[in-house]
């Protein structure tokens, strides 16, 4: 820990001055004033003395420190937490500039604290990255003054470090939680009655509504005189696999986020819930070459394999290569599997241009086609339009936003299953889809 201290003159002194400048020009029309602004000159000086005496008593006698995460998630709020001691025997003021990481790109941050004699304290405040990758921090700099304010003592900690910055692990968390709550609806998940059609019997229960006729336990309904039904266990260890295109249309931003990061943070969430469910999870990437790959497993280190392999997960800004993906998954992936694969479509030109490579990995595995809505063309479309290029604009914002709805029908007469979503809604509107293919048996 290396410490400087340099003398910093507090901009109260510079006011001072200037009411003392100020005071000696009006002197000239009233005499009076010239002594007054002598007065103030020598009572400045004396304070100014007095505060440097006492802030510069002494060695050592702030000491503080950064305490960081581990990691940080992205997208999420992160606390950073400041640890700083008192050695003077009165209370002090400080300012704390704290030289946070580039990618913040914050020219004003500080921080205000008054901590009483021989007392340690501590501040916190959150950082909210917006992509993945290594954050590294600066020095620590603590400014300590006294009620005076003429002047403060620079305290410089060389307190570097690095912080990598993960896929919302944070999200992930809550997830988790909710899940094993069993409360997943109450986040907007829906709660899907198992209709499941494996051979393994769990039991007999009463028919509710959505249950399937074909299901109906016709000695039991007898006996109770109502309809009961026999459940069975949704079938287990199914391969779920994420693949996420890494192309340029991937790149959109989103409230800081690109849509990458979204897919990768669903990605991250659904590979647990699937884990949790007894399935297989697995991942990839694909752009001009297919990358990050983890096989489908169950072991207990795949949740650590899937997020280093996220963590890895950046766009290469070209058009990606369906036709690679798809002889990756024909070579690779032998045995039926649910895809969930984030992508973008904006128009049905650019879903043509690749559709037949959706139906060939569609005969060999059930395939949900994940894309986004544009809702900055929601403004557009809901604003009232009034001159000539309004009415332009939102005519074409709702031929964007309609052709959007194309796709979704162009992909469902092939049999291809799609979530249209906001990139907000895409972790929950990817877990309902999941729960519903698996209570429907069709994986």
């Amino acid at each position: 820990m290396k410490l400087f201290k340099p003398f910093y003159i507090q901009p109260r002194f510079f006011y001072s001055g200037l009411v003392i400048v100020t005071l000696f020009v009006f002197s000239y029309f009233v005499p009076v004033l010239f002594g007054i602004a002598q007065l103030c000159i020598l009572v400045v000086l004396l304070l100014f003395f007095i505060d440097v005496l006492i802030v510069f008593f002494g060695k050592n006698k702030i000491m503080g420190y950064r305490i960081l995460p581990d990691k940080f998630s992205n997208g999420d709020n992160n606390q950073v937490e400041i640890s700083i001691e008192n050695h003077y025997p009165f209370a002090i003021d400080l300012t704390i500039i704290d030289e946070i990481p580039f990618q913040f790109q914050v020219r004003d941050f500080e921080l205000k604290l008054n901590i009483k004699p021989h007392r340690e304290d501590r501040i916190t405040y959150n950082l909210k990255p917006t992509e993945r990758g290594e954050y590294h921090f600066g020095n620590l700099n603590i400014y300590a003054s006294t009620k005076i304010g003429l002047v403060a003592k620079r305290f410089r900690f060389d307190n570097k470090a690095m912080v990598p910055t993960y896929p919302s692990f944070k999200q992930l968390r809550k997830f988790e939680l909710i899940n094993i709550n069993n409360s997943l609806q109450d986040y907007g998940v829906k709660k899907i009655r198992r209709i499941g059609h494996s051979m393994e019997f769990e039991q007999i229960k009463d028919y509710v509504l959505g249950d399937d006729l074909r299901t109906i336990n016709w000695k039991a309904t007898a006996k109770k005189n109502n309809l009961m039904v026999n459940q069975f266990q949704d079938e287990k260890s199914q391969p779920i696999y994420s693949i996420i295109d890494k192309g340029r249309v991937m790149k959109m931003p989103f409230e800081g986020l690109s849509l990458l990061d979204y897919a990768i943070n669903a990605t991250l969430v659904i590979s647990s819930i699937a884990l949790k469910k007894h399935d297989k999870a697995g991942m990839l990437s694909f752009s001009k070459k297919v990358e990050n790959i983890v096989v489908a497993q169950r072991r207990n280190s795949q949740m650590r394999l899937i997020l280093e392999s996220l963590y890895n997960v950046k766009t290469d800004y070209f058009e990606s290569d369906f036709s690679r993906l798809y002889a990756n998954i024909k070579r690779n992936i032998t045995q039926r599997s649910l895809i969930l694969l984030y992508t973008n479509f904006e128009t049905l030109d650019s879903l043509n241009r690749q559709l037949a490579y959706l139906k060939a990995i569609a005969k060999n595995h059930l395939i949900v086609v994940i894309f986004f809505k544009n809702t900055e063309l929601n403004s557009i479309i809901d604003e009232k339009a009034e001159t000539i290029q309004q009415v332009y604009d939102k005519v074409i914002a709702e031929k964007f936003a309609f052709e959007k709805r194309l796709i979704v029908q162009e992909l469902k007469k092939y049999g291809i299953y799609s979530i249209l979503t906001t990139p907000e809604n895409l972790t929950i509107d990817t877990i309902n889809k999941y729960l519903e293919i698996k209570s429907r048996g069709l994986l």
